[in-house]
């Protein structure tokens, strides 16, 4: 079947879900400049946030450039992925409301990072299981494709980092994006090559 559709209920959800985020963000209640410090971890998790999910949907429309068909197993692991990444907004809000003394809010963060990195991994498997007749998808994001494993082997560990001290956890998380930040370059590579 196509993958458009797919592709664009995609985007569709993934712009939802950062103008959600964005309306969690609310003024202060003073019109002073002073009151914008109060607001600092509010701001500081939503940018992370931002981040995290624009690294995570240039990575998923990449990983589309790729493929040529997709099948009923791929819509829904599609579909789980894109759950999992719509609770981000509600971890992103409890993280900025509670910012250094909670170590619950951190920790439901992290599961939410490994969740969304577990998710792509079984997309990406799902995608190579549909898309067989297509030996690139299998060549590139194939064997030797090790940044799922890393980023979720991270995952867990900044979970657990929250016990430590919980901005740990979110600091963690976003620095795994430096795995994933550059896109597959042999992707890139690919892609640049069959035009």
């Amino acid at each position: 079947m196509p993958k458009q559709r797919m592709e664009a209920f995609t985007d569709a959800i993934f712009a939802i879900i950062i103008t959600v985020m964005v309306l969690e963000l609310h003024p202060p209640t003073s019109g002073q400049f002073s009151a914008l410090w109060g607001l600092r971890h509010a701001f500081a998790i939503y940018l992370a946030s931002f981040l995290i999910l624009a690294v995570y949907w240039n990575n998923h429309h990449h990983l589309f450039q790729i493929v040529r068909s997709i099948d009923g197993t791929v819509l829904w692991v599609n579909t789980i992925f894109i759950l999992v990444v719509s609770l981000f907004p509600f971890a992103t809000a409890w993280v900025g409301d509670n910012h250094v003394d909670s170590v619950a809010p951190e920790m439901l963060f992290g599961t939410v990072m490994f969740l969304m990195d577990a998710m792509f991994f079984v997309l990406v498997r799902a995608l190579i299981h549909a898309d067989g007749e297509n030996p690139e998808i299998r060549k590139l994001v194939g064997k030797g494709y090790n940044k799922p494993y890393i980023s979720m082997a991270g995952n867990i560990v900044a979970i657990f980092l929250a016990f430590i001290w919980p901005p740990l956890t979110v600091i963690v998380d976003t620095l795994l994006l430096v795995l994933w930040v550059m896109p597959e370059r042999r992707i890139e590579r690919h892609v640049s090559n069959g035009r």
